[in-house]
């Protein structure tokens, strides 16, 4: 639903729920959870758009993929390399070979975050009212 428009760019309010939203039984168990989100849209049909439209939010299939590469599969490089190379390659323990790999993942992420603006202009939303 559009929160709001300003400037060209449509506000989105996303309600994301847990993988349990659905089950019946969620009230009795309390582990249901939802957040609010807000994402922005920039688009040329800006004002086409009003507070409380219904509308639908989509992302081209290889920006999900790009995220993807970065967000687990970048991670999952970086932790093997370190382990390998740390363990195998240089005789360390098998412990200080995993600190290591977790060092080197807490890394990639610092260095993803500072890259973070860069990141996201790479991703392009679409909308289009319901």
């Amino acid at each position: 639903m559009v929160d709001r428009v300003e400037n060209g760019v449509v506000f989105v309010k996303i309600i994301s729920q847990s993988a349990c939203g659905a089950c019946k039984a969620r009230q009795a168990c309390g582990m249901a959870e939802s957040e609010v989100k807000i994402i922005s849209v920039s688009t040329s049909d800006a004002d086409q758009f009003a507070a409380g439209d219904a509308v639908t939010v989509g992302v081209r299939r290889d920006a999900g993929a790009m995220a993807v590469l970065l967000g687990y599969v970048g991670a999952l490089v970086v932790l093997m390399a370190v382990l390998l190379t740390t363990i195998g390659g240089l005789g360390w323990s098998e412990l200080q070979g995993a600190a290591a790999s977790l060092v080197g993942v807490l890394l990639y992420y610092v260095v993803l975050w500072l890259a973070r603006r860069k990141i996201e202009h790479t991703i392009h939303f679409t909308i289009i009212k319901n």
